[in-house]
C-alpha cells in the first residue's frame, strides 16, 4: 500500500470539513486505501485529524485504544475526540512536536533520521510492558490470516516493495510455513519510517499510527523499519539503522517477517 504527502487537491470529507471549520488545514498524508491526514492549525493547539472510508477496513477504535494504552509508557500523541458517519471515521489528536521521518526536511539528512528511527524503535521496544500488553501481533495470528485469505482467493498475487527480491506467491507461503522463535516484545506493527517523528537535533519524539501494535518478535518490527530506509531515503541506511538499535541483523527473521508483511 503506497502512501504519502499527497500530489493532487484530495476531496475533503463533509464531517471533517465540518470539525475544521474557520481554521486553515493543510491535507499532509493520503494512503493508498484511501486515508487522509489533516493538519489542522488552533489558536490553543495544533491537531492532527486522521481520516479513513469505511471500505477501507481500518479500526480508529482499536487503534484509539492501542493509543491511550501506550501512552502510559512512551510518547504517543494525546487522542482528544473521535467520531463516525456513513462514509467513514476520524480521529482528532493533539500535535507532539517534531516531524515526520519521512519529510523532505529529514530526508537531507537520511544518516541522522535512519539513526532516529531506530533509536525511536529501541526506546519504543524497551518501555512497553509484554506482560500487561492486551493487544496482540504476533506471527501465528498474521500468518493464519494471510493463508485464509490465500485460501479464499483473495490473496492472488504479490508484488514486492524496493529493496527486497522477494519469491512468487506459491513460494511466498510455503516461507511461512515455520515461524522462527519469536523475541518478544510489544510491537509498533507498522514501524515504516514516517511513523517517528523526530526533530532537528536528531532525535526522535514520539511514535503515530498505532494501530497495529501488539506483542510480537522484535523482527517483526525492525524487518518492515530498515526496509523502508530503501523507500523514503535511497539504498545505504540499512545498517545505521541497526547500528542506532544497537542489533546485528538476523537475515533469516528479516527475510520471514518481509515476505509476511508483503502478504498482508
Amino acid at each position: 500500500m503506497l502512501a504519502g504527502p499527497p500530489d493532487h487537491p484530495v476531496d475533503v470529507p463533509t464531517s471533517v470539513q465540518r470539525f475544521i471549520g474557520a481554521r486553515s488545514f493543510e491535507v499532509v498524508w493520503l494512503n493508498g486505501l484511501g486515508g487522509l491526514t489533516f493538519r489542522i492549525d488552533d489558536p490553543m493547539h495544533n491537531v492532527f485529524l486522521k481520516w479513513t472510508p469505511i471500505s477501507s477496513g481500518i479500526d480508529l477504535d482499536a487503534e484509539q485504544s492501542r493509543m491511550e494504552w501506550a501512552r502510559t509508557f512512551t510518547p504517543v500523541p494525546r487522542v482528544i475526540d473521535a467520531g463516525s458517519d456513513e462514509l467513514g471515521s476520524w480521529m482528532v489528536s493533539e500535535e507532539m512536536g517534531g516531524y515526520s521521518a519521512a519529510t523532505v526536511r529529514a530526508r537531507v539528512d537520511p544518516k541522522r533520521a535512519s539513526a532516529a528511527v531506530g533509536l525511536g524503535l529501541r526506546a519504543l521496544h524497551d518501555a512497553l510492558p509484554v506482560a500487561t500488553c492486551p493487544f496482540d501481533w504476533s506471527a501465528q495470528r498474521r500468518r493464519h490470516d494471510v493463508l485464509a485469505r490465500a485460501a479464499s482467493g483473495e490473496l492472488d498475487s504479490v508484488e514486492w516493495g524496493e529493496g527486497f527480491d522477494g519469491p512468487d506467491l506459491e513460494s511466498a507461503l510455503a516461507e511461512l510455513a515455520d515461524i522462527p522463535n519469536e523475541d518478544l516484545v510489544v510491537c509498533h506493527g507498522d514501524a515504516c519510517v514516517p511513523n517517528t517523528l523526530i526533530d532537528d537535533t536528531g532525535n526522535w519524539v514520539a511514535h503515530v499510527d498505532l494501530g497495529n501494535l501488539g506483542v510480537g518478535d522484535r523482527w517483526a518490527d525492525l524487518a518492515v523499519a530498515s526496509w523502508s530506509t530503501v523507500w523514503n531515503y535511497g539504498a545505504g541506511w540499512v545498517a545505521t539503522l541497526y547500528d542506532s538499535y544497537g542489533i546485528d541483523p538476523d537475515e533469516e527473521k528479516i527475510r520471514f517477517y518481509r515476505i509476511l508483511w508483503g502478504l498482508e
